[in-house]
């Protein structure tokens, strides 16, 4: 049977696949990522899964894998196959696509940004799916933003395209970690949001999911909390959506688990900052964690449908 290996790799763990043509999962696998061990050990580590994914495709279907898709955090340079840098894995300037090439035989190998590769697959089989242009917003420890167009993710003249997390919208407000004060993911994101949940109810270890369940239950100092959450995101959607005018607004990441303790007071937040513009669908993501491991499949069938035969 005819398959790729897909492999997501994440700052704490890596998930991983086998594909099929028609996007169904025939093997799924996870492991951590190591990177106490350091960046160097993380390499070897990405490239021995993928090889291990290799070998056990060939024994289970009777062929190798055609091709392989590697998302990574960080910046990316996908057209030459780099991962540029990475704080959360340590390394600058690695050559993954080559390495991943030699180590798996010679196939072709695809590398892509982790919030473009899920939200690639989120345009294409998920939330998104049937929309021509869309913004995928995962919610997580950052904020980052994919921006899909007619099937693909605009990665931007120098792959940096989709920071939607560094938009400012407190001017001279918290620092963040680029150098900028007020941007958005150190209000909105569900680290933000954990951080100012703890200090309000005085227990160090809440975090945003305990937030919401306070929201849910009427406590005032959640709702504090997360009405200043929501009203920033929503400041920061209404900037994305008046650049891009999507048509599908797809919201992810562990905030989203929140379900309609967030989607109501934000598409109400939304509207009513709305001026000209059009009100995109606003939806919560539909893959969950797996939207990088199938976006990483899709970029290696993608690169398949793409070559030009000997």
């Amino acid at each position: 049977m005819k398959h790729v290996i897909a492999l997501d790799v994440g700052g704490t763990g890596m998930k991983a696949a086998l594909v099929a043509e028609d996007g169904s999962l025939l093997h799924e696998a996870r492991r951590a990522t190591g990177r106490d061990r350091g960046p160097e050990a993380v390499v070897e580590s990405i490239l021995g899964f993928a090889a291990e994914l290799h070998a056990l495709g060939a024994q289970r279907y009777g062929r190798p894998a055609s091709a392989a898709g590697i998302a990574v955090p960080g910046i990316v340079d996908a057209d030459h196959g780099i991962a540029v840098y990475a704080a959360n894995l340590g390394w600058r300037d690695v050559p993954l696509r080559e390495l991943a090439g030699r180590r798996l035989g010679g196939i072709p190998v695809a590398l892509g940004h982790d919030v473009r590769t899920g939200g690639l697959a989120e345009g294409r089989i998920g939330a998104g799916r049937g929309a021509d242009r869309f913004l995928f917003v995962p919610l997580g420890t950052g904020i980052a933003g994919a921006i899909g167009i007619a099937g693909r993710i605009e990665a931007g003249a120098h792959g940096y395209a989709g920071e939607i997390g560094h938009i400012v919208v407190r001017p001279g407000g918290l620092a963040c970690g680029c150098g900028q004060h007020g941007c958005l993911e150190t209000l909105a994101s569900a680290a933000a949001v954990s951080r100012a949940w703890a200090t309000a109810c005085g227990d160090p270890g809440a975090d945003a999911a305990d937030c919401a369940e306070a929201v849910a239950s009427g406590d005032a100092r959640a709702r504090e909390v997360w009405q200043t959450a929501v009203g920033a995101l929503a400041d920061g959607l209404v900037t994305a959506l008046t650049l891009l005018d999507p048509r599908t607004l797809i919201i992810g990441g562990g905030l989203a688990e929140a379900g309609e303790t967030l989607f109501t007071p934000l598409r109400t937040a939304v509207r009513e900052r709305v001026t000209f513009q059009r009100l995109p669908h606003i939806v919560p993501a539909a893959l969950g964690d797996t939207a990088g491991c199938l976006g990483a499949g899709l970029l290696a069938w993608d690169l398949l449908a793409t070559e030009v035969p000997a």
